[in-house]
């Protein structure tokens, strides 16, 4: 497990439809499946959750759970082993429910090391999906994740410098699969025109002694924790030249769709009051973590930390970030152009994009 993952709460653990099924297998693969799979994959994925897992006494009872199944020849009878790592990730489920927590067999690892998927038409999914003006004054930027690559960075550097005068600022995170903080960050450096102190995250000390820390940001600061963690203070980090931007009235736009690194966004937002949420709750994947590679090209997505809201000390697993006005995913855009002035409906604002 590299530290870079701690991040990167990713393309694999975003979307439904990636997290609930396995990829079609070739009829060579699924021959493979057998039960020296199971008898190789499960001890190494119950051990790794011991060290790993966020909560130490949760990931003693997956690592508990799997052996047991493991004993009694639970995961012996698969044909596939797509099918394999979806039992898998049902029983470790069943135990504690998490947003990321998966088994993926080998043909899912492939996909994922070559990146995000592609969309309808063939093409790279963008990360940044639309951007530009609504209205005059109105500017919009929607996202489907925050991968932290120059491109993307430099992307939202040039939308920001180009909507610096906004007087209203719409993001929209209602197809946002996750990501890291990198994009955010930039953001929120226009945004603010003060240091915030924004969120919480945790990471379990035991995974960083045995990996090495997580990468350093300027925007996170190293806080006393309890025994066992490694505390770090989010914080929004105003730019050196001011602009419009940290007097613009900023909407975040949200589905339950909306999940990880875009509900860290939504939690920040929120509770600094800097944006108003509209939408629906987030999805609840609230623990970030990354890939501990298994036996026979299996992989894990292992939650190694938290993310939570430092007035209350809770965070969104399982519950997601609530709105500040709920309405229809698919109308949110409409009621933000309303609150900002603006009588056109969200379908149209988008056609005539600029």
């Amino acid at each position: 497990m590299r530290r870079a993952l701690v991040f990167a709460f990713l393309f694999a653990c975003a979307p439904a439809a990636l997290l609930a099924a396995p990829a079609a297998e070739s009829a060579a693969t699924a021959s493979e499946a057998s039960k020296s799979d199971a008898r190789a994959v499960v001890p190494a994925l119950a051990t790794k959750l011991e060290e790993n897992f966020v909560f130490p006494e949760i990931g003693k009872r997956y690592a508990e759970a799997l052996r047991a199944k493991l004993a009694a020849g639970a995961y012996d009878g698969f044909d596939s082993r797509g099918a394999f790592a979806a039992a898998v990730t049902a029983d470790l489920q069943a135990v504690s429910p998490d947003g990321h927590l998966k088994l993926m067999a080998p043909d899912q690892v492939s996909s994922r090391r070559r990146g995000p998927p592609a969309g309808r038409d063939g093409k790279p999914v963008r990360f940044i999906d639309k951007q530009g003006w609504l209205a005059p004054g109105v500017a919009y930027i929607s996202f489907t994740a925050f991968p932290g690559d120059e491109e993307t960075l430099n992307g939202v550097r040039d939308f920001l410098a180009r909507h610096a005068d906004a007087k209203t600022l719409i993001i929209d995170a209602r197809g946002h699969h996750g990501g890291g903080l990198a994009e955010m960050d930039l953001i929120f450096a226009q945004i603010f025109a003060e240091p915030t102190e924004l969120v919480v995250m945790d990471t379990r000390l035991a995974v960083e002694q045995a990996h090495g820390p997580m990468e350093s940001a300027p925007t996170l600061r190293a806080a006393s924790a309890p025994e066992g963690v490694v505390r770090r203070i989010h914080s929004a980090l105003p730019a050196a030249k001011a602009t419009g931007l940290r007097t613009a009235k900023v909407y975040l736009l949200t589905s339950d769709k909306t999940v990880s690194a875009a509900e860290h966004l939504a939690l920040s937002l929120k509770r600094t009051h800097r944006a108003t949420l509209i939408g629906e709750t987030t999805r609840g994947a609230g623990h970030y973590g990354g890939v501990e590679e298994l036996p026979g090209g299996f992989a894990a997505f292992i939650p190694v930390g938290r993310t939570f809201d430092p007035d209350t000390g809770e965070g969104w697993e399982g519950t997601g970030v609530k709105p500040d006005i709920a309405v229809p995913a698919e109308q949110a855009l409409d009621e933000a152009l309303k609150l900002a002035g603006v009588s056109t409906s969200g379908e149209a604002a988008l056609a005539g994009l600029n």
